[in-house]
C-alpha cells in the first residue's frame, strides 16, 4: 500500500490517480498510524514551505515521516515534498524544514527569466542508474511549476538536473529516498513511466 500524505496543501487527486492509474495500491494517510502501515510513502506539496510544515506538525507527520525515511521505506517528494526533506526554505525564515538532507531552499535569481518557472523543462540525468529513471531516456522534458528550488549540500544526491538560468538539482535520490521538483502526475507518458518505476520498487 503507498501512502499519500494527506496535510491539506497538495495536488492530491491527480497525483492519486496518476499512481493507481500505473498499478499502485494508493491511501490517502492523514495521521501517524496511516504513515506507519504503508509500504511506500508519496508526500505532495502545493503552497508555502511554511505553512505545509505548519500543517504536517499540527496533524503529528513529523516524526512518523522521518522514521519511514530512516527505516527504508521507498519514499518520493514531489515538488514542495521534496524542499520540506531540507533544513529551511528563503521563502519562509525561521521555520525548520524536515531536516531529512542537509541544504536549503533558495530563490531563482531576478532577471530574464519569469519566476515563477511554469512550463515544460529539460531534465539532464546525471545519474542513469537511478531506479526512477528506468526506461527514461536523458533530456525527457517534465512539467514545472516553482519559485524555489533546493541546492542540496551533497551535490553528489542530485540524479536529475535542469537549467532555468542556474542550474538545480531537479530530482534527487538517496537510498530509499527519491524528490523531484517537477510534477510527474503532469508529466504525460515520461510522469506516467517515473511513477511506475516508483510503484514497482
Amino acid at each position: 500500500m503507498i501512502a499519500l500524505v494527506d496535510y491539506g496543501m497538495g495536488n492530491l487527486r491527480s497525483v492519486e490517480k496518476a499512481l493507481a492509474r500505473v498499478g499502485g495500491e494508493v491511501r490517502l494517510v492523514r495521521d501517524a498510524d496511516g504513515v506507519a502501515a504503508a509500504s511506500k510513502v508519496v508526500l505532495p506539496g502545493v503552497g508555502a514551505f511554511g505553512d505545509c510544515m505548519r500543517n504536517l506538525e499540527a496533524q503529528g507527520l513529523t516524526q512518523p515521516l522521518l522514521v519511514a525515511l530512516r527505516e527504508g521505506k521507498p519514499f518520493l517528494g514531489i515538488c514542495l515534498g521534496y524542499q520540506l526533506l531540507f533544513e529551511e526554505s528563503e521563502e519562509s525564515p525561521g521555520v525548520r524544514g524536515l531536516g531529512f538532507l542537509p541544504g536549503r531552499v533558495v530563490r531563482f535569481p531576478s532577471g530574464p527569466l519569469k519566476v515563477p518557472q511554469i512550463g515544460w523543462n529539460r531534465v539532464a540525468i546525471v545519474r542513469p542508474d537511478c531506479p526512477l529513471f528506468r526506461g527514461i531516456s536523458d533530456g525527457r522534458h517534465f512539467y514545472f511549476v516553482h519559485s524555489y528550488y533546493p541546492a542540496p549540500r551533497d551535490a553528489s544526491l542530485a540524479c536529475g538536473t535542469t537549467a532555468y538560468g542556474p542550474e538545480f538539482a531537479s530530482m534527487i535520490w538517496q537510498k530509499n529516498a527519491f524528490a523531484c521538483q517537477f510534477h510527474p502526475e503532469k508529466s504525460q507518458s515520461v510522469g506516467l513511466q517515473l511513477l511506475g518505476n516508483f510503484v514497482r520498487l
